[in-house]
């Protein structure tokens, strides 16, 4: 049977509204801005700017609720109000504005939405088959010129199940693992969109993606090249990375005093991006020791890594994580599957919160994704297991506010504070409880996912016997 896909028809639907309310795409280049007389930062301009325009939204208050405001606060028996897509006011006493939509929340809890830092959806879609497998370009040690979010495609099924399933609204979607230098990541908001333009969230600096470890020097030492030992990944980066402050020298004197500009490099405007502040080190790394090796090599070249990826044995370094200002991004219980995820344990995250360093709980998995609360309520319960006691509210920093200061998007997301994005879920009970599941999902103030309604619950052409489709026989 010839049908569309139901994920399109709401991002048509989507279009139409955003038409209707009067709402247009922003450009679609950025041509149209004048180029200044002495060019800028080149790595700063994005040929493929956001179009993202927030969906409409009502005023609403949701009451009689737990709410984790993300930051480490707790109110019972609070109340959350949110209109033109901006978190209003937060606390056991709001102001009903006229108009506004009531929702009783009673023996409920709100949270912020759920922010995944490291994810490959998109470019790693549903059904897995082998014409989908855009997320390596494993064809060079050093791929720093490619872009994750060419390779986004927006109808991914997984992108609706992590915000139906999962209440997550924000998610970093990462290259690959196979480079040293993989390339730059994106920052989408969870939303339905024709393009990846439409999802790409407003003001979200970009990051690179690093690996270290076995991938790199088990994938180029298998084709017979540089590196093919550790020492030979940082020997790689190294030389990298003083091509790349020799290419940053070169356009700045050329910004400041103009003349003949130097070649472009894409792979080299990442870079100084990166040596610049203005690209976040996103590094994926297990073992202690190396993570150490990259702080220091960090110091080297005058960057700073935004966070390790994984990072099973950071329970070992998390006091140099805090002087350093890292943060690490973990599972909760994936380790062992290979010999540099020998040493992990159940305790990292919570041992991680202990030392006061910048921890929280990722994916990389597109079921995972969906139950990344689950996730946290394991980590939490190894770590009262071994004595750490910590709050059920703090244990949701780990999904709010810290991977919103590593993603650089914490001034606008990640906490239920007035003035911030309204990305808000309405958990139908406890949400560290495993028979929890998100009642409501808004993103900037729009209602995207009502369990309770069949006309705002996704589906895909992959899934039968949903409602609108016909029974499964």
């Amino acid at each position: 049977m010839n049908r569309r896909s139901p994920r399109l028809m709401l991002a048509l639907a989507a279009a139409g509204a955003l038409a209707a309310c009067g709402q247009k795409e922003a450009p679609k280049s950025a041509a149209a801005t004048p180029a200044p007389k002495v060019p800028g930062k080149t790595y700063a301009r994005d040929p493929y700017p956001s179009t993202y325009k927030a969906y409409p939204g009502v005023p609403t208050l949701v009451r009689n609720v737990t709410v984790y405001d993300g930051e480490g606060g707790r109110i019972e028996n609070g109340q959350v109000l949110f209109a033109g897509g901006k978190i209003v006011a937060v606390g056991q006493s709001v102001e009903t504005p006229a108009g506004a939509t009531v929702i009783d929340g009673t023996g409920k809890w709100v949270t912020p939405g759920v922010i995944d830092i490291h994810s490959h959806l998109g470019d790693y879609p549903s059904p897995s088959v082998s014409a989908h497998s855009d997320g390596n370009e494993a064809t060079s040690p050093v791929t720093a010129d490619v872009w994750a979010e060419h390779s986004v495609w927006p109808q991914d099924p997984g992108f609706s199940r992590a915000l139906a399933n999962g209440g997550v609204t924000t998610l970093q979607i990462l290259p690959g693992s196979a480079n040293l230098m993989g390339g730059r990541s994106v920052t989408l908001k969870n939303v339905y969109a024709r393009t990846m333009q439409g999802m790409k969230f407003p003001g979200a600096p970009y990051g690179l993606k690093m690996a270290c470890g076995e991938n790199p020097k088990r994938v180029y030492g298998g084709k017979g090249r540089q590196p093919s030992t550790r020492m030979g990944n940082v020997a790689v980066n190294r030389a990298t990375w003083m091509k790349a402050q020799d290419y940053g020298r070169r356009w700045a004197k050329y910004e400041k005093d103009g003349g003949e500009p130097p070649a472009r490099d894409v792979a080299m405007d990442t870079l100084r991006g990166v040596l610049d502040g203005e690209i976040l080190v996103q590094n994926h790394c297990y073992r202690a020791d190396e993570m150490a090796i990259v702080m220091d090599m960090a110091k080297e070249f005058g960057y700073k890594v935004s966070a390790f990826h994984h990072a099973v044995e950071a329970y070992k370094i998390g006091d140099l994580l805090r002087q350093n200002g890292t943060c690490a991004a973990v599972w909760a219980d994936w380790y062992g599957f290979k010999m540099e995820a020998w040493d992990g344990i159940h305790e990292n995250l919570a041992l991680l919160h202990k030392a006061g360093a910048c921890a929280m709980i990722h994916s990389d998995d597109s079921n995972g994704i969906q139950r990344l609360n689950q996730e946290v309520t394991k980590a939490l319960t190894a770590g009262r297991n071994a004595g750490i006691q910590v709050s059920d509210e703090l244990a949701w920093t780990w999904l709010a506010i810290n991977p919103a200061k590593a993603l650089g998007i914490d001034r606008v997301t990640g906490s239920l504070k007035a003035g911030k994005m309204a990305d808000v879920v309405l958990w139908n009970g406890n949400p560290l409880s495993v028979y929890t599941r998100p009642e409501k999902v808004w993103v900037d103030g729009a209602l995207l996912f009502d369990m309770n309604n069949p006309r705002l619950r996704p589906v895909s052409d992959f899934e039968l016997g949903q409602p609108g489709l016909g029974d499964a026989k």
